[in-house]
């Protein structure tokens, strides 16, 4: 029985540790998806030129790609949602980009929290 709970106390713990660690991740894939939805916002607009644009885009998925390789719980919640945002297209709407920045946030808020 003791053993059980060293195990499970254990399993807790590490669980922990990588939310905690992976929250840098949660930050990054945040920020980028807002930063995202921006540009294109701008984009569409005509404030922005078609190679900045480009570029950003391309920032932008190289950003989250790192993020989503990078966070140590692929079944988290967070990591659904970072793969959720680095699946949309490069000229998604802004408001499809932002309500992913949104959600990571409520998650990254939980992990500070936690």
């Amino acid at each position: 029985m003791r053993h059980m709970l060293l195990l499970c106390a254990l399993l807790l713990a590490s669980c922990s540790e990588g939310r905690e660690a992976d929250l840098q991740y949660v930050s990054k894939a945040r920020s980028l998806g807002a930063e995202w939805a921006l540009v294109n916002e701008q984009a569409s607009a005509g404030k922005l030129t078609q190679s900045y644009t480009q570029t950003m885009r391309k920032a932008f998925h190289e950003g989250l790609t790192t993020a989503s390789s990078s966070v140590t719980q692929q079944n988290a919640d967070y990591a659904r949602e970072i793969r959720a945002l680095l699946a949309e297209p490069a000229d998604a709407a802004p408001a499809t980009l932002r309500a992913h920045a949104d959600r990571l946030k409520q998650i990254e808020d939980n992990l500070e929290s936690a």
